[in-house]
């Protein structure tokens, strides 16, 4: 069906207030899945991100890599195992976790935004001591939880009208670095930032009442639900650990929060822009 000069004017009217609302406000979006590993989807997040900041939306960027992480280290013959979705990391893996997450995942998408036009910083935790760090448990070995958050590189990006890139390693107050999981990093970042949304994107649609269904999508839940949802065991496997980051988001004082679908092309833009909506949005 073509679309017509009424249609794209309509599109356009719709997303007028939305542009108003989020005009100066600040959007973290976690960066991971089928959207970071397929080059058409990566090109059209990207360019997502850059009319978001065009538009006035300060546009924070926190990327996962779990893929290319566990295919250097098989490259490198270095074992993984993972714990409740974590991967177990001792000294030499946490050296491969820290090439691959702050050197090359976090330059190539710094670069693939400025060849698209826009100014992008690459940042990690340790940048300013951004993220501190302790250590998850001894079990997990270098996996670490955030103590705490300085916003001040973010804010200092921001202001210079940078798109900050930020890998998810933390440091601790003795200079030791830390694994430390995405999606855990961006809620945190995002609470401490008072952002206006926390998008997660994923693999997923959303949360399901019924994992087989995709009719079945939540499109609104409470952060007192969502852990409803969990005690029921609605909320299971990898969905677990976002849908606890969402809820600590809202929790930190973020104003709402989304589990999107980042296969879908232009799930962003959607979910922000427009009254449709995408996925599963928590308040």
């Amino acid at each position: 069906m073509k679309i017509t000069n009424n249609d794209k004017a309509e599109i356009l009217l719709e997303a007028l207030p939305y542009i108003r609302k989020y005009a100066g406000e600040t959007v973290v979006i976690k960066y991971g899945g089928s959207a970071m590993t397929d080059e058409t989807l990566k090109k059209s997040v990207v360019k997502d991100i850059i009319l978001l900041q065009q538009i006035g939306v300060k546009t924070v960027l926190v990327h996962g890599g779990g893929p290319e992480i566990s295919e250097a280290l098989k490259r490198m013959g270095v074992c993984t195992k993972f714990v409740n979705g974590l991967r177990v990391t001792d000294a030499e893996s946490m050296n491969v976790v820290q090439m691959v997450l702050a050197g090359k995942i976090n330059k190539d998408l710094v670069a693939l935004i400025g060849s698209a036009g826009a100014k992008a910083i690459g940042l990690s935790g340790v940048d300013g001591n951004m993220i501190l760090a302790e250590p998850l448990s001894e079990e997990m070995g270098f996996v670490g939880d955030v103590k705490n958050v300085d916003t001040k590189p973010v804010t200092d990006a921001l202001d210079a009208g940078y798109i900050p890139v930020i890998a998810p390693i933390g440091v601790d107050a003795d200079g030791q670095v830390y694994n430390i999981n995405a999606d855990t990093a961006a809620a945190r970042i995002a609470g401490a930032l008072k952002a206006r949304s926390f998008i997660n994107m994923t693999d997923e649609p959303g949360i399901l009442q019924d994992p087989a269904d995709v009719s079945t999508l939540i499109r609104e839940v409470s952060a007192s639900e969502a852990g409803q949802l969990i005690s029921e065991g609605v909320v299971s496997g990898g969905m677990l650990p976002k849908v606890r980051c969402c809820i600590e988001a809202i929790r930190r004082g973020v104003n709402k929060v989304f589990i999107i679908d980042g296969r879908e092309p232009h799930s962003l833009l959607i979910e922000i822009l427009s009254d449709e909506g995408i996925g599963t949005m928590f308040y």
